[in-house]
């Protein structure tokens, strides 16, 4: 799968899960409201591709780590989506774990 499209389907499935327009979450990103609904359809339909900084600001307000929006594993995915909503002490903890033989 080629990164705009996965790019474009974790988009659109962190945004339903968040529960917001594409207009709105556009607008909390940052994006000017007349605009913001557009723009976020591009993104999801793969017809343009957010630079780094605006990718940054959509997935702060999706409450995503942004790698979460460009790796194409579903399982890599998930986890990284996981990790992200755990404390940096959970991080550590996890990674000294996994690190354990």
């Amino acid at each position: 799968m080629e990164e705009r499209s996965v790019f474009a389907r974790r988009l659109r499935a962190a945004r339903e899960a968040r529960g917001v327009s594409q207009k709105q979450l556009g607008i909390l990103a940052g994006i000017d409201q007349f605009v913001a609904s557009a723009r976020i359809n591009q993104y999801e339909r793969s017809k343009h591709v957010p630079d780094l900084h605006t990718a940054q600001r959509l997935a702060a307000e999706l409450n995503v780590p942004v790698s979460y929006l460009y790796e194409p594993d579903d399982d890599l995915a998930q986890l990284i989506r996981l990790l992200g909503a755990c404390s940096r002490d959970q991080r550590h903890q996890l990674i000294a774990q996994l690190q354990t033989p």
